[in-house]
């Protein structure tokens, strides 16, 4: 008889983990996975009126010293009435209020075991600070996934300074940072965004070949993505990577969101182009805008 030689599980496991297509999944954090921007919750926590934050916020971003999507934090650092408020205690409980879009538990277990030959890393990088972030998806995505603004503070727990902002280019350095650390191909990153703060890494992946998703219809933002997906359920990112990247066709996708309890009730395909005509003779009229829906 021959003996039957059997191969450790860790080891069948290891060999599975390096046969799979090994991707970056980076996400966004205000508004991509939450519904509400965490600087509204901190503002109310700390009793300042959502008008006053957004006036203060405004004026920041006007200064054209601070990365967009950075202005939350050069508030938290700059302005009196939110440095002398402030503590690392708020930030955590602030986390606590944001509140989340459903199944990003689900998203998270979906890329990270239930993709065939396809294994998906998966991060947050967000202008955000980092405390905030951390408290809002702990339990569901690992701290050390999760890249965010981080403060120094002095022995009374007040800000001190900014050690890094993950905003705007800030956030290129953290994707080229991880595509070092995990020793994947620049065409191996997925990156999923909402607003105007998303521009430049976006740009950063797509000249690379990696794939960009839109989760809202900003009018910068949407020409850039590769794909745009409108949902009020974080599970809802799966269908362009599913599509675009593991290559599975309608049906399958459905069959996947069955199996897991979930129904895909609505499913619209529509292409808009927006176009503004005028005279060739370079004379403006006062007319509506011509708008042409393609249903794909």
């Amino acid at each position: 008889m021959h003996q039957l030689n059997h191969q450790p599980e860790t080891d069948i496991m290891t060999e599975r983990t390096h046969t799979r297509k090994r991707y970056i999944f980076a996400s966004d954090f205000d508004q991509t996975l939450s519904f509400n921007d965490s600087g509204y919750v901190l503002a109310e926590l700390l009793g300042i009126s959502a008008s006053e934050f957004e006036r203060k916020a405004t004026g920041m971003a006007k200064l054209n010293l601070v990365q967009q999507g950075g202005e939350l934090a050069y508030l938290l650092l700059h302005d009196p009435e939110f440095r002398s408020k402030v503590r690392p205690e708020h930030l955590y409980e602030a986390g606590k209020r944001v509140r989340l879009k459903p199944n990003i538990d689900l998203l998270h277990k979906f890329l990270s075991e239930d993709i065939e030959d396809h294994h998906f890393d998966f991060y947050v990088i967000s202008a955000g600070p980092v405390e905030v972030i951390r408290s809002a998806l702990e339990g569901i995505i690992p701290a050390d996934h999760i890249y965010g603004t981080e403060f120094e503070y002095n022995k009374n727990g007040e800000i001190e300074r900014i050690l890094q902002v993950t905003a705007g280019y800030g956030k290129v350095a953290v994707i080229d940072q991880l595509l070092e650390k995990l020793k994947t191909g620049p065409d191996r990153i997925v990156y999923v965004g909402d607003g105007s703060s998303d521009i430049h890494v976006m740009l950063h992946i797509n000249r690379r070949d990696g794939f960009t998703i839109a989760v809202s219809e900003n009018k910068y933002l949407a020409p850039i993505a590769k794909r745009s997906v409108i949902s009020d359920s974080a599970s809802a990112i799966l269908i362009p990577i599913l599509e675009e990247v593991v290559r599975w066709d309608p049906p399958r996708i459905r069959e996947l969101f069955d199996a897991n309890g979930l129904l895909i009730q609505q499913w619209d395909k529509v292409q808009t182009d927006v176009l503004t005509i005028v005279p060739n003779d370079g004379v403006v009229e006062e007319r509506p805008l011509l708008t042409v829906e393609e249903t794909a």
